[in-house]
């Protein structure tokens, strides 16, 4: 299976869904972030600190695997100068719209995150990473290519599941109960002969997930060369969170700068 055209493929139809991550900001937000109110999410529901955030006016800023016309836009209005990079030419689509509607400026490119190379050494001064690298099979180019493109003092800031979110088998986690089946490092692709999981994933057109050890999303990090100075944690919330949440944070944000 192509991995990567299965995926593009899932989250373009999520955008037709309007799924909530596909969902673009809205002008009010915009303004906000024009006005140096900058609201963005790594995770589900907490904001990056503003601590975390170097002086933004003109700054080169990636906004990797980050497509849906959220945090691309608002950091545009910010004064970023913005690349927004997504395999999902749907999710893509929505940053543009954010632009054209609000007049800002900022430039979108298709592509696998795992591979930058369209950029040079040295490009960008921010990376903003959420929650999408559980979306390749192996995290660790992603770190790597990271690192090539930050200048020096560069700082990438990511959100990643932690792999507990990927231990639990699927029907039964859909109805609240949480039975433990699945081992961790855990692959869709790998788990494919599970009839629940196929009609999920590939009947129902659902992108195809992984779930990665904390030793490749930190210590992968750090093995490319970044030294760590951030780090939270969070969960989903709302009236109706999803059953892991009742217990525990299972989704992690980091802050790392290339030396």
């Amino acid at each position: 299976m192509d991995i990567l055209e299965h995926n593009r493929k899932a989250w373009d139809k999520a955008v037709q869904e309007q799924d909530q991550w596909t969902c673009p900001v809205d002008t009010q937000a915009i303004e906000r972030a024009k006005a140096g109110e900058l609201d963005i999410v790594l995770t589900p529901t907490k904001s990056v600190p503003m601590s975390w955030f170097p002086p933004l006016p003109q700054l080169p800023t990636l906004c990797l695997a980050s497509g849906g016309g959220q945090q691309g836009p608002l950091l545009a209005a910010a004064g970023c100068d913005v690349v927004v990079f997504d395999n999902s030419p749907q999710q893509l689509g929505q940053d543009r719209l954010v632009a054209e509607r609000d007049g800002l400026q900022l430039r979108t490119v298709e592509g696998d995150m795992a591979d930058l190379s369209t950029f040079d050494d040295d490009s960008f001064g921010l990376i903003v990473h959420p929650c999408a690298n559980c979306f390749v099979p192996d995290v660790l180019p992603v770190w790597r290519e990271c690192h090539r493109v930050l200048k020096k003092g560069g700082i990438l800031m990511a959100g990643f599941c932690n792999p507990v979110r990927y231990i639990f088998e699927d029907s039964r986690y859909e109805n609240g109960v949480l039975q433990v089946r699945y081992p961790i490092p855990h692959s869709d692709a790998a788990e494919l002969g599970d009839a629940q999981l196929k009609h999920r994933i590939l009947d129902k057109l659902e992108p195809m997930e992984f779930g990665h050890t904390l030793s490749d999303q930190i210590g992968g990090q750090l093995e490319a060369g970044f030294v760590i100075t951030g780090f939270y944690e969070d969960r989903f919330g709302g009236p109706e969170p999803d059953p892991i949440s009742n217990y525990l944070d299972t989704f992690i944000a980091t802050r790392a700068v290339k030396p």
